[in-house]
């Protein structure tokens, strides 16, 4: 049985990418919802029947496991999809539990997408970790569509990123954090732009250890031959020779930008 792994786009495949190395006897499914990117600027309630639909698709194929591998997805349906579904489901929440554990006593930014940023999962963990007042977020949604036109470090991109950094005196701040999983592939772009100082840090191993921890606890870890992924754009079965291409030059880039931090 294989894990499924699901995200509004191309951004899952940074999960897809750890999973990988983490769980080598493992056979995966990944989904991209290339009809409905971006999910981040579009309202909760539709974003909800695109999680369930994708969520309805996935149980069909006899999955052992889901990982909803995009927080916008994670904070508007994993409450929801836990009550439909009895086999182990995971979401991305942003990391800032881990950014303050590094360093309780300087400042923290997440950025996101901006249904994440204002989503109440984010602002909970905000309210139960941050004592200090130190977490700061900020919506950056053209992220999304410049990893979905595979323009990570373009003139724009970089133009785009320093005026959303502009208000913030970064030598307040330890810690930025990924909170979108389209935001690891400008991993070397954004280490231009930041100083020395901040660390970028997502969620990333933190779901994986928790998903490797429940197939092992539940007898469904395995060891399989290794096969490449069974790849879906929304519903569709993605076959054809280019655009399985595009998205190994998708995890070719992670594999660039992986020991940034």
């Amino acid at each position: 049985m294989r894990i499924a792994f699901f995200d509004s786009g191309i951004g899952g495949l940074t999960v897809l990418h750890q999973a990988m190395k983490l769980l080598p006897g493992e056979q995966f499914v990944f989904l991209a919802d290339e009809d409905h990117v971006p999910y981040g600027v579009k309202p909760r309630e539709e974003v909800l029947g695109y999680v369930l639909d994708i969520a309805d698709f996935l149980v069909k194929k006899n999955v052992k496991a889901i990982v909803i591998a995009c927080n916008t997805a994670t904070s508007v349906g994993i409450e929801e999809l836990h009550r439909r579904y009895s086999l182990p489901i995971f979401g991305m929440e942003p990391a800032v539990a881990k950014a303050l554990d590094r360093d309780p006593d300087h400042r923290v930014l997440v950025i996101a997408t901006n249904i994440t940023c204002k989503g109440k999962m984010l602002q909970d963990q905000i309210a139960r970790v941050d004592k200090k007042g130190l977490v700061d977020t900020l919506p950056m949604p053209k992220l999304v569509e410049f990893a979905e036109a595979m323009n990570f470090n373009g003139p724009e991109v970089k133009a785009y990123i320093e005026k959303q950094f502009a208000p913030y005196d970064f030598s307040q701040y330890s810690t930025l954090v990924l909170g979108c999983t389209h935001f690891n592939y400008f991993k070397d772009t954004l280490r231009e732009i930041l100083p020395a100082n901040v660390h970028m840090t997502d969620a990333c191993d933190i779901v994986l250890s928790r998903l490797a921890s429940t197939l092992e606890e539940k007898g469904l870890l395995e060891q399989l031959p290794k096969v490449e992924p069974e790849y879906y754009y929304t519903d569709r079965p993605v076959t054809d020779p280019k655009e399985l291409a595009r998205l190994q030059a998708y995890l070719d880039r992670l594999e660039q930008v992986d020991k940034i931090k």
